[in-house]
């Protein structure tokens, strides 16, 4: 235990010191202006952890609730010892003289809207999972981000865990020989909040939040934290938490995007609280080797509810499950010794926000843990997933045009109309 401590924190030393030759001394010297757009929980999160890495001031936050915006900056003025100035309009925000990077926490279906927006100003940007609500979304974001030529992190924070990365050395090195198939879950018993139909909390501007995407009436259940199994706004559990799985699936075998999709599930249990399947299989065919997703948001999960959360790799020659923190080899044969690896990666989430400060102080985008198109990838493959069940159809993929052929009613939702007053990328 000792010596893995050591290895440990004499890599992260190592790495620290590699990384601080690549940049330049007087960006090492200067704190990173930066602005957060969408203080909520998940928009908070990401911001501390640039404070935890430090080099870096915000200097403006953005929230159309305003208790989540005295919130935050209070919060952020007793961690950095300055109060960033506070707007309802990101737009304001982005006008902020000295701004040079923005962390972007907001809701799905404003994703597009604020990045954009923001690659129009030139600046560098850090913004959550998913990448977009729809396909054509984040085709425009992958689009306006080349044209800004501007330094951009996805937060598939899952591409820092030392346990995958293990898993991903132990394929490679023929341990579990040729792979064929690959299946990854998430089970779990969701706590929901109350789906009775009310008026919206006075802090919040629900008109706002619903942004471009269908209005619905307000309920706790669909809003702050609780958005992630409405089908207008989080498109459910794959897209929200099983899409880590998916996006550390491709960095570990090297993969782009599936050519089909065949998708298959219900809503039973949950129905009349949750608008997305409580119950899925998604079959994604990736060139060579099958990905399996299944969730049941009910019940035990798995029948070994320590593998409820995890990616199983069958290969040949034996069978890998990999998880967040734990690794399990089972050989073929008879009598063979299960071995399991407790791999732990305590600052997963610091290390990725790390990554993209490192980039934009040394203005090298090959620094990236998750470049945009790379991010494009895995969220548009969860996305197809569910535009297989929605139309209860298999959906083919074609990665040179990068649309769905021969599937009319699956294409449709390649991109859904926005409301009035908002206008498509």
């Amino acid at each position: 235990m000792k010596r893995r401590s050591f290895i440990q924190k004499s890599s992260i030393a190592t790495a620290g010191l590699l990384t601080a030759f690549n940049i330049p001394a007087f960006a090492q010297n200067q704190k990173l202006k930066i602005g957060l757009i969408g203080a909520g929980w998940y928009g908070m999160v990401i911001t501390e952890a640039a404070l935890k890495v430090g080099g870096v001031e915000v200097i403006a936050v953005c929230d159309i609730d305003t208790e989540h915006l005295k919130d935050s900056a209070d919060k952020l003025e007793s961690l950095q010892g300055s109060r960033p100035k506070e707007f309802k309009d990101y737009n304001d925000l982005l006008d902020v003289k000295g701004l040079q990077a923005v962390f972007i926490g907001s809701v799905p279906q404003w994703h597009a809207l604020h990045f954009i927006a923001a690659c129009e100003k030139g600046l560098d940007i850090y913004c959550e999972k998913p990448l977009a609500y729809d396909v054509e979304e984040g085709k425009a974001m992958v689009l306006a981000a080349q044209k800004a030529g501007n330094i951009v992190q996805i937060g598939f924070q899952r591409r820092q865990s030392k346990a995958f990365a293990k898993a991903k050395e132990l394929i490679e090195a023929d341990k579990i020989g040729k792979v064929h198939q690959i299946g990854a879950q998430i089970h779990y018993n969701p706590v929901l909040a109350d789906a009775t139909i009310q008026y919206p909390p006075a802090s919040l501007d629900w008109e706002t939040w619903c942004g471009p995407a269908t209005k619905l009436d307000y309920r706790p259940i669909i809003g702050h934290k609780a958005w992630r199994l409405e089908k207008e706004y989080g498109n459910g559990h794959l897209v929200d938490w099983g899409i880590h799985h998916i996006d550390i699936i491709r960095k570990i075998m090297d993969f782009n995007m599936p050519t089909s999709f065949v998708t298959n599930g219900s809503l039973n249990i949950l129905n009349g609280k949750i608008t997305t399947p409580d119950t899925l299989n998604a079959t994604m065919n990736f060139e060579g080797c099958p990905v399996i997703w299944q969730h049941r948001l009910w019940g035990t999960g798995d029948f070994n509810q320590q593998l409820n959360n995890g990616i199983f790799f069958y290969g040949e020659n034996g069978t890998l499950f990999a998880s967040d923190n734990k690794l399990i080899v089972t050989p073929n044969g008879k009598n063979q010794q299960q071995e399991e690896m407790e791999i732990q990666t305590p600052e997963m989430q610091e290390n990725h926000v790390a990554n993209f400060l490192d980039a934009v102080k040394a203005k090298n985008k090959n620094l990236l843990d998750c470049k945009i198109e790379d991010a494009f990838q895995s969220t548009a493959t969860v996305q197809l997933a569910m535009a297989s069940y929605y139309t209860n159809s298999k959906v083919e993929w074609d990665a040179k045009s990068q649309t769905i052929i021969n599937n009319k009613e699956a294409a449709k939702l390649l991109a859904r109309p926005y409301r009035n007053g908002y206008k498509r990328p």
